[in-house]
């Protein structure tokens, strides 16, 4: 991902062995299931909207893109928030969205 935070990569390079087990462990549970690597991204988006967690829903925007789901599927997901998580917070992850895709 050529977009990465810096705070991110400098994680990387000062906990090289924390990094190297968090990546195994994201590796793993990604295999451990029949879901594809689409479906992976948007559930993973769904999740941190949920959480209303604006790095993570950048990071899986961007996750979503590289894997190949159009700019209209992703901003979906988000419209999919208001019946659950309500009006402002979809309007929150929305703005988070658009930070990526415009």
């Amino acid at each position: 991902m050529s977009q990465v935070p810096k705070s991110y990569r400098n994680f990387q390079e000062k906990y090289a062995i924390v990094w190297q087990a968090y990546d195994r462990v994201g590796a793993a549970v990604h295999a451990a299931g029949p879901l594809d690597e689409q479906q992976r991204a948007l559930v993973k988006l769904g999740m941190a909207m949920g959480a209303q967690q604006e790095g993570a829903v950048h990071a899986h925007v961007r996750k979503a893109l590289e894997a190949g789901l159009s700019a209209d599927e992703i901003r979906h997901v988000a419209l999919l928030a208001v019946p659950t998580l309500g009006f402002p917070a979809t309007m929150a992850a929305l703005t988070w969205v658009e930070d990526i895709l415009t």
